[in-house]
């Protein structure tokens, strides 16, 4: 796949999660709070599907700390950066409702570790956090605030 075929199917699937944020997470549902089942568009620790061995590799970590700015979310995948070969593309934050909040984007010439910062100011509540792997699909993690 040359990369302008990649970026026009990153720009698909986002935007067709933008649209049907209920149809993005295919079958799962919510239990208490928890994500049950994802695996459509978003692969989870507890929902890995086809990439059961990747977890450790795409699913963000996310960190967070209170700062003058209000909270302050530290996002890191532990995954290396082997140029376009195999990287992360981005983070993205978005919240409880899956409604768009901030995403980072990745330069894999240039960026050797895929680590976020964001700065929410005062927000609270759910926060969903993708990572987007080039080969390996988007994980999602969440954090409660």
């Amino acid at each position: 796949m040359d990369r302008r075929d990649f970026i026009q199917s990153a720009g698909l699937g986002l935007a067709a999660s933008a649209i049907m944020p209920s149809a993005a997470i295919a079958g799962s549902k919510v239990k208490g709070g928890t994500i049950k089942g994802a695996g459509g568009l978003f692969y989870t620790k507890d929902a890995p599907g086809r990439w059961s061995k990747k977890v450790a590799g795409h699913l963000p970590s996310i960190e967070l700390d209170s700062g003058d700015e209000g909270v302050m979310v530290k996002v890191l995948t532990g995954h290396e950066m082997r140029g376009y070969e195999h990287y992360i593309v981005k983070h993205m934050l978005l919240n409880e409702h899956f409604e768009f909040i901030a995403e980072n984007l990745f330069d894999p010439m240039t960026d050797d570790v895929p680590m976020s910062m964001f700065s929410l100011g005062n927000y609270s509540g759910r926060l969903n956090v993708l990572s987007m792997c080039n080969k390996h699909d988007v994980w999602l993690n969440h954090i409660d605030i």
